[in-house]
């Protein structure tokens, strides 16, 4: 069972929100609108989707990353070594 199952809605919400915002960026372009509007609405989206990764980032790292450390074996450098690629991942975006 993976990390976020408990709030999996609240997950969905999050990104049907997000994918508002996008759409509205595109409506924003489609009528012309003040580039520096535009860009402040891209930084919102931006920081909406890194709140959501940070969130399931942690819900893996308490959840599949520990239980996979408890159990031991290479399962559990795998799973580590995910985690430390998805957050440089994040790190650079």
């Amino acid at each position: 069972m993976y990390g976020y199952i408990e709030h999996k809605d609240q997950v969905a919400k999050r990104l049907r929100r997000i994918e508002g915002q996008v759409r509205g960026l595109q409506q924003m372009v489609e009528e012309d609108r003040y580039c520096i509007d535009i860009l402040t609405q891209i930084s919102a989206a931006t920081n909406a989707l890194q709140a959501v990764a940070l969130e399931l980032m942690g819900d893996h790292l308490n959840s599949c990353v520990s239980e996979a450390v408890k159990a031991g074996g290479p399962g559990a450098e795998k799973k580590i070594a995910e985690a430390t690629d998805a957050i440089a991942r994040l790190v650079r975006s």
